[in-house]
This record gives C-alpha cells, structure tokens and sequence, in this order.
C-alpha cells in the first residue's frame, strides 16, 4: 500500500505541473486556426539549370525552410507539391509581401579585387572567388566606438584559408564586399587576417538594425539552388480559426460530457475512476503539446478528440476484464489485478496498430495529415500509462483489498456475484472430497 501511495502522489505531482505548464506556455496555433499566409513557389529552370530533378527540390525545400524558420513566426510549413512546387504556409503573418520578398531574394556575397589603371584609379573590380559559400555563419554587430551597426562574418575552414590569402595579397589596398550585386563597403586591408573573420559596414551611417538582420538571415539561410518564383498566395484570416477554436471546444466538451456520464451510469464507482484518470490524461496530453511543442491545427484537435476515445476503451477492457473476474467468482483484489492483465494484451496490440499507422501517415501525409498523426501517436502513447499506471493505482487505492460487498458499485447485478461464489464454494467443497467435474 505504501507504494502505491508513493505512485499516487506522483501522479497528482505530474497533474499539477501540467497545469502550470498550460497556464505558463502559450499554446501554438496552425494557420487554420490562427490565420496567416499561403504560398505556392515554382522552381525556374535557366541555362544553368535546364532541369529541375528531384535533388535540386530537396535543396531548394531546405533553403526556404532555413529561410521561412528565420523570420521567426512560429511553427511553419514547406511542402513540395507535385514535381517543382513548394507549398509555404506562415502562421501569424496575413500580409505576404514581405515574406515574399524574403523568400524570394538571392544571398549572394562576394569579395572582390579592384583593377586600378596606370594613374591608379579604379576602373573595375574583379571577382576572388571568396563568396557567401564559404561562410560558417553569420552574426549582427556593432562597432564599439561609433555604436553604429555591421555584419560579422566567420568563414569556414577553406574560407578562412581563401580570406587569409586574399587578405595578403591586397595588404595596402582596397577590397570591395558586395551583396546581391551591391557594394556595402570598400574597407583597406592593413595587414593579413588569419582568424577567418571579417565585417561589413553600411559605408556612411552605417546599417539600420533591421538592414543587418535581414543581411545576416538571408546569409544564414544560404543561396537558393535554383531561381523560383511565387505563382499563388492566399492570406487566410483568423475570423475562421477563431470561430473553429470556438466550435472545437464546444464539440469537445459536449462529447467529453457524454463519455463520463455513460462511463458513471454504466460503471458506477469504476466509471468516476476513470473519468478522474481521464482528467489526469487530458492535461499531461496537452501539457506535452506545449513543451514539445505541437502546432494545433484542427486536424491535430481531431487526433487529440480520438485519442481521448482510445483511452476510455482501454478503460473500458479493463473494467469488462474485470466484471468478467468478479462473475468467475475471484476475490475483489484480485479480479483487479487479473482484469489488469487479460485486458493488456488487446490494449497493447491495438494501440501499436494504431501508432504503427500514425507513423506511415506522418511520413507519407500532407501537412494536415501529419498533425492529426503526431496528436493521435502521443495520445495512444499516453492512454497506455493512463490506463495501466493512474487507473489502477486508483482502482488499489479506492478498494484495496476489500471484499465485494456492493457489486451494485461496479455496475454487477448481486445475484450475479453470489451465483459465482457458491458455484466456487462447490468447487472447494467437491475438492475436499476429491470429487472432480
């Protein structure tokens, strides 16, 4: 008893951080729900490209997800369709021109040599084949004594071998940065650089703020493999999500209602059980939502409404399996425990069924699809330590091992269980004599 005493205190610990968790986290909402943008991209084939193949999408995929991800508006979406098309959705951002532009605009760095004439004036400059590809990572700065904003850059291994070369080589001289065809600054280069770092400056006044970041996210996020161009884009608004949100609730509490009270009606006292298991379970599910964090989109509300239905029929064997026991004529403790044990295997295989399926639906599905198969698998994965862990530490808890003197409490009609014991005590009977059936 002391163990499951101990067991029930950490689950009623689990429950309260789990409120904290709901209270303390803001929930992640999907464009269906919260509104935002759709983009439909196509890639663009050209001299260089005169195909697009299956490798240059999965490039072309990974460069916009680097990119959409930069912006920093929560949970987005990049999809290929077809042969060369990506489906982009943005929650939380309705007006798409900037995030067109973002998505759309080339990162190319390069440093340039100047090519000075015979009276030393610059006529030209010349490319070093030092480019934004041989860029570890990029970071937002500020000069220390102006306060003024720059871009540091850190190459990587063979960048930085390129930058030291090309740094003593133009020693006294000027070395042009340019980005996206632009120069940004002409800095002069006093002496070799080995540390594999630089910085560029915004020439007079320096960068804006929001100039230097967007520099740095699209370096970051790394040149597009191949041209691409926005063919579709549809702002979803929230009025929709909200009125969703609204009905998804309603839905779900009516539906949440009529389960508890079949499960007390039917069950009795097993049925309270469950629905207080049942409360345990909704808010550990939701709490993993938050600190996972899943993106909730109404298909995802549906797996999380279904994974509910799963855990009340691991219940509902249990306390099937159960009944069955205390008609068999078993003690009350342990018909629990064997009611426990029968029901398991039939929980256990349907529940991998079901996992097994959600798993091919992630891999294979949509967008949608995917989010009612991420809240569905964590659900089904949940209900199992419902239904096996909370629901029979109650079960011990509330019973222990007291005999069955109400059989009305568990929904058992009296004469059924008394049926039972004297068919059993014949049994014993007939055993003490060595008469067999």
């Amino acid at each position: 008893m002391k163990n499951k005493l101990i067991l029930f205190w950490i689950i009623v610990a689990v429950a309260l951080a789990s409120i904290v968790v709901l209270y303390k986290k803001p929930t992640s909402l999907g464009l269906d729900l919260v509104g935002g943008s759709r983009l439909v991209l196509e890639a663009q084939t050209s001299e260089t490209v005169p195909k697009i193949t299956p490798e240059i999408m999965d490039s072309l995929q990974y460069a916009i997800e680097n990119r959409v991800n930069a912006l920093g508006v929560g949970e987005t979406v990049v999809q290929k369709i077809g042969t060369k098309r990506l489906l982009i959705e943005i929650p939380n951002i309705t007006d798409t021109a900037k995030a067109k532009e973002f998505i759309g605009q080339t990162a190319q760095l390069e440093f340039k040599r100047p090519v000075e004439n015979s009276a030393g004036v610059i006529i030209d400059w010349q490319s070093t084949g030092l480019t934004g590809k041989d860029l570890k990572k990029s970071l937002v700065g500020s000069t220390p004594t102006t306060g003024e904003w720059m871009v540091e850059l850190e190459f990587n291994l063979e960048g930085a071998k390129k930058f030291s070369t090309l740094t003593k080589e133009l020693t006294g001289k000027q070395m042009a940065i340019f980005f996206n065809g632009k120069m940004q600054s002409a800095p002069r280069v006093n002496e070799q650089i080995t540390g594999g770092r630089a910085q560029i400056t915004g020439g007079e006044g320096g960068f804006e703020y929001t100039e230097a970041k967007e520099m740095v996210d699209l370096l970051n996020a790394g040149a597009l493999p191949v041209g691409a161009e926005v063919i579709q884009e549809e702002s979803v608004g929230p009025t929709l999500g909200q009125d969703t949100i609204s009905k998804s609730k309603i839905a779900g509490l009516i539906g949440i209602s009529a389960v508890m009270i079949f499960m007390i009606c039917y069950y009795r006292v097993l049925g309270v059980i469950s629905c207080f298991a049942l409360i345990i379970y909704a808010l550990i599910n939701f709490a993993l939502y938050k600190l996972i964090p899943v993106t909730l989109t109404l298909t995802g509300i549906a797996g999380f409404i279904l994974s509910i239905g799963m855990a009340i029929d691991a219940n509902i064997l249990i306390f099937e399996r159960t009944k069955e026991e205390l008609k068999m004529g078993r003690t009350l403790y342990t018909a629990i425990n064997s009611g426990f044990e029968r029901a398991f295997t039939s929980i256990f295989d349907s529940n991998v069924s079901t996992i097994l399926t959600c798993l091919i639906l992630y891999y294979f599905g949509a967008s949608m699809v995917k989010g009612f198969a991420l809240t569905l698998v964590i659900g089904v994965c949940l209900s199992m330590f419902s239904a096996i862990t909370v629901t029979k530490n109650f079960m011990h808890l509330v019973f222990g091992t007291s005999e069955m003197k109400y059989p009305q409490l568990f929904g058992i009609r009296p004469e059924e269980i008394q049926n039972a014991y004297k068919a059993q005590e014949t049994k014993r009977e007939k055993a003490k004599f060595g008469v067999l059936d």
